[in-house]
């Protein structure tokens, strides 16, 4: 922490709300650690494997809650948004297992995602069949049971009651994830279709398997917690951070798109192009097939998903989206969601430091290089 941050109100208590978040999050496993001990100390990887994921990230999702929590009134550091936070986390963990073995990738945070990781255990212990499907079998248990606690942590929160706004924006948040999720990798196997319609695709799944989930709902869920919402409530103060959030989350989003074709491995943790050996149709594909000749269109569609890319062929494909225009066009697209967030941010009624606060988040995660 610079001495600048040190002075600065927002950032000391974004500092305790992490704190607390940690150690809430140390305490949980301690307390998991327990109960999966005397199944047997075989089951303690999977563990293991899930408290060193969660243990990495932005925390953009928790803080968000955080500071939607106080903006509406919310009392500081209390257990339920610290409970919230976890939650979140944990289902982000939950998504980030899932979505690795979804695309088959072999890093997460510059380390071996979790089903590369139980792959290697197979082959270090000698266990017998194959280590390929143990991995993925592993990490698919490991998955499920992050979301089976994240919803536990979250139904613990003292006074959440199945007529809270909360509790539905939760249940909202994972369906639409889960929903968006699979718009992805159907566009990952349809037929080639007119770039418009891929355009369309990418844009509703960077809105429901992303956007939504990264800030708009975790912004009005701490809201909702803090104004002790019950479903259904009016409440214009959440109609305002989501109109703040959704854009947001969105611009975030595109940068993450770029940051896969175009980001440095050293800072992404993930190889350079990956998104392209994935075979992922986002915004800058769709912009790059549209924009592109037949000849190179071709190119672009025989090469995306293809796992043996080259650095050669990755070169020229990054070639292409920029000499297209279509970097440039996703980079116009993410200021513009930029300039809606931080305009509907400035239209808010909160108090100073949670504006302060929000504005960090937005700046850091619309400017960002992993």
């Amino acid at each position: 922490m610079t001495p600048q941050q040190a002075s600065d109100p927002a950032s000391l208590e974004t500092s305790r709300y992490l704190e607390a978040l940690e150690l809430e999050r140390q305490r949980f496993f301690a307390r998991q650690r327990e109960i999966m001990l005397p199944v047997s100390k075989e089951t303690l990887p999977l563990l293991d494997s899930i408290e060193s994921l969660s243990s990495g990230g932005k925390r953009l999702r928790a803080l968000l809650a955080y500071w939607g929590y106080r903006g509406s009134g919310g009392a500081g550091l209390t257990p339920s948004i610290v409970k919230a936070g976890l939650a979140i986390e944990l289902f982000q963990t939950a998504a980030l297992i899932h979505d690795d073995i979804i695309d088959a990738s072999d890093t997460r945070r510059g380390a071996p995602s979790l089903h590369r990781r139980f792959e290697a255990m197979h082959t270090d212990l000698s266990y017998k069949t194959s280590a390929e499907t143990f991995g993925v079998s592993s990490a698919i248990l490991a998955g499920d049971l992050c979301l089976s606690w994240s919803e536990m942590v979250f139904s613990s929160i003292p006074e959440l009651t199945a007529q809270s706004e909360a509790r539905f924006i939760f249940d909202l948040m994972r369906t639409e994830v889960m929903a968006g999720q699979y718009l992805d990798i159907v566009g990952e196997v349809v037929p080639e279709e007119e770039p418009e319609l891929a355009l369309e695709r990418a844009l509703n799944v960077i809105r429901f398997k992303s956007a939504k989930y990264s800030c708009e709902h975790p912004l009005a869920l701490g809201g909702a917690l803090g104004q002790d919402l019950k479903h259904g409530e009016p409440s214009s103060l959440l109609h305002g951070y989501r109109t703040f959030a959704l854009p947001l989350g969105e611009g975030f989003q595109l940068r993450d798109d770029v940051l896969g074709v175009f980001g440095e491995p050293e800072t992404t943790g993930k190889p350079a192009g990956d998104d392209l050996r994935e075979g992922k149709r986002t915004v800058l594909t769709a912009f790059t097939a549209m924009k592109v000749s037949a000849q190179e269109r071709a190119f672009l569609e025989e090469s995306l998903g293809s796992p043996q890319l080259d650095p050669a062929t990755i070169t020229a494909l990054q070639d292409l989206m920029r000499n297209s225009g279509a970097l440039e066009a996703t980079e116009a697209m993410i200021s513009e969601k930029s300039e809606q967030a931080l305009s509907q941010l400035a239209e808010l009624s909160i108090d100073t430091d949670v504006m302060q606060a929000l504005r960090e988040i937005a700046a850091k995660a619309l400017n960002r290089s992993s």
